[in-house]
């Protein structure tokens, strides 16, 4: 018997189901070439493993390569997969773990997979860790920086940065105003336009550093300052209901970032490793259709908050 929604809206559906088991499922098989961005926070490789489940060292690579080589067929030839594969720590030790590394090109290697870009996510809510280091003994400092790599199954995936731009600063906007700069050659070589510094085009090209503090205040985000208000909706619903929140809870601008960059209005937005449903929440709020996977029933229901369904 095929799966049947756990929940679902008017724009996506929520699966309970472990992702192994749904891609194993004739409800997998709409998805194939047709979903534009898979978006998605896996159980990171822990030594303390948590209640949403995660592996370790090879047993963590292993896995995580094989689920991906299976979400490949799901993307549409100009889709895009998009995963962040936090930091690590070796057991009883105040070093990094390389496995997240291994896991990276054990992903850029799998077949019809190119890597677009790499980005640094500084998350500014993230607890000071890990606690043993740096709140204990104090010999490390907040491990608060995590990468999100860009995948495509080609090197033109869909893509628009004009979607993403961020306000222009106070000085550029004097400098629009005033009409003139001091254009030239630079000691580096590079050879400045005045053209390419005074056209005004409506916003600043975003870099690849992703600082959630600083994007919740992004003038042309006015979406995320609302999506906020959902984490408080969420929370509520989840004491209403006596469920326990989701304890990696990935930030909405992030997600609305990368949604706004990759897609378009009406494309399918897929998580694989849904959560609370963030990623399906932000990709309805942006008019995308969405479809989210969860295999722990308590954070579907509390997803159902975010909805109100």
């Amino acid at each position: 018997m095929s799966l049947q929604p756990y929940f679902r809206t008017k724009w996506g559906r929520a699966y309970l189901a472990s992702i192994e088991r749904f891609l194993a499922d004739r409800s997998a098989q709409t998805l194939k070439a047709n979903t534009n961005l898979i978006f998605t926070s896996p159980p990171f490789p822990l030594q303390n493993p948590k209640k949403y489940g995660n592996l370790q060292g090879q047993d963590y690579v292993k896995w995580l390569e094989n689920v991906v080589e299976q979400l490949v067929p799901l993307l549409a030839p100009d889709g895009s997969l998009v995963i962040e594969i936090g930091n690590a720590w070796n057991k009883g030790e105040p070093t990094m773990s390389i496995v997240p590394i291994e896991t990276l090109i054990s992903l850029a290697r799998i077949s019809g997979l190119t890597l677009c870009q790499q980005f640094v996510w500084h998350n500014s809510a993230k607890l000071p860790g890990p606690a043993e280091w740096v709140t204990k003994k104090r010999i490390r400092v907040t491990d608060s920086y995590t990468h999100i790599w860009w995948f495509a199954r080609g090197a033109n995936p869909k893509a628009n940065n004009r979607n993403v731009l961020t306000p222009y600063s106070e000085g550029m906007k004097t400098l629009l105003r005033r009409q003139t700069y001091n254009s030239g050659s630079r000691p580096s070589g590079h050879a400045i336009s005045k053209q390419g510094f005074l056209t005004d085009n409506q916003g600043s090209i975003p870099r690849s550093f992703l600082d959630d503090s600083e994007m919740l205040h992004d003038a042309t985000t006015s979406l995320v300052s609302a999506n906020t208000t959902t984490d408080a909706k969420y929370r509520a619903w989840c004491r209403e209901k006596s469920l326990p929140l989701h304890p990696a809870t990935m930030a909405p601008q992030i997600v609305d970032f990368f949604v706004r960059f990759l897609t378009e209005s009406g494309d399918l937005v897929f998580d694989p490793f849904g959560g609370s449903c963030m990623t399906g929440y932000v990709a309805q709020s942006l008019g995308r259709r969405w479809i989210c996977v969860e295999q722990t029933m308590d954070y579907l229901d509390g997803a159902r908050g975010r909805f109100a369904v």
